[in-house]
């Protein structure tokens, strides 16, 4: 008897490190998935169908339409997506509950520190319209000092919870752009060598690769995008 087809996972996507995490997840775990580009850079993240899926105007949004109980599902924020792709497919989110609650615990540091962190970085150095040396050093210390936490919890596991987890998932988009934050890797040899071993898995280079077929704003240059971006207080749903 042939299998039935899966069918293939919508994904609300825009080639960022937030992105970039659910096309690895996707990809490592042999998920079909189709591809819905979200142009941050025009506002597609405000639009009313888009707002249903994702409440909080941001990418990336999954619809799974073989959901719980063979319902589709939507499901909202980065690491909300991996736990629950981990769940559905039982791979690289452990069932054992003291080893799924440290992966958790890592994803967390990720969604509530490094990510934003690095996230003000990219801001205040490459797309604020002024410097401000406050802000830059401010977020680039604490830059620092989360690739130091995440160095020393490096040194003696090859993946970050021991075992490859979408914790590693997660954090490796944020860390390949070490350059663009400040931050010198060879001071990390923990963090360098994991980012090696990480950007070396096929699943991952797939996943880092996944484009879409709309052009990309430069906003370190792109004023239109940058109001678009970081002008969100006037805009509402």
């Amino acid at each position: 008897m042939a299998e039935a087809l899966i069918p293939p996972i919508d994904l609300y996507y825009w080639p960022t490190p937030n992105g970039w995490k659910i096309t690895i997840m996707l990809e490592e775990c042999a998920l079909p998935y189709r591809i819905v580009p979200v142009n941050i850079g025009k506002g597609d993240q405000f639009k009313p169908d888009f707002l249903k899926i994702s409440p909080n105007n941001k990418m990336p949004a999954i619809v799974d339409p073989a959901g719980p109980g063979g319902q589709p599902i939507s499901v909202f924020e980065s690491g909300a997506i991996l736990q629950y792709l981990g769940r559905k497919t039982g791979k690289f989110y452990p069932a054992d509950e003291r080893r799924r609650q440290e992966v958790d615990e890592w994803l967390f540091w990720q969604m509530g520190g490094f990510g934003p962190m690095l996230g003000q970085i990219h801001h205040f150095l490459n797309y604020a319209p002024e410097k401000i040396p406050y802000a830059i050093d401010r977020y680039v210390n604490e830059g620092h000092r989360l690739y130091g936490v995440l160095d020393e919890r490096l040194k003696d596991r090859d993946y970050v919870c021991g075992d490859y987890s979408i914790a590693d998932m997660a954090i490796v988009g944020w860390a390949k752009l070490w350059e663009k934050q400040g931050q010198d890797i060879a001071e990390t040899p923990n963090v360098k060598r994991w980012l090696d071993t990480m950007l070396a898995r096929p699943a991952v280079a797939r996943g880092l690769a996944v484009a879409v077929d709309q052009p990309k704003a430069d906003l370190a240059t792109d004023k239109e995008a940058q109001k678009v971006l970081f002008g969100q207080r006037a805009r509402r749903a």
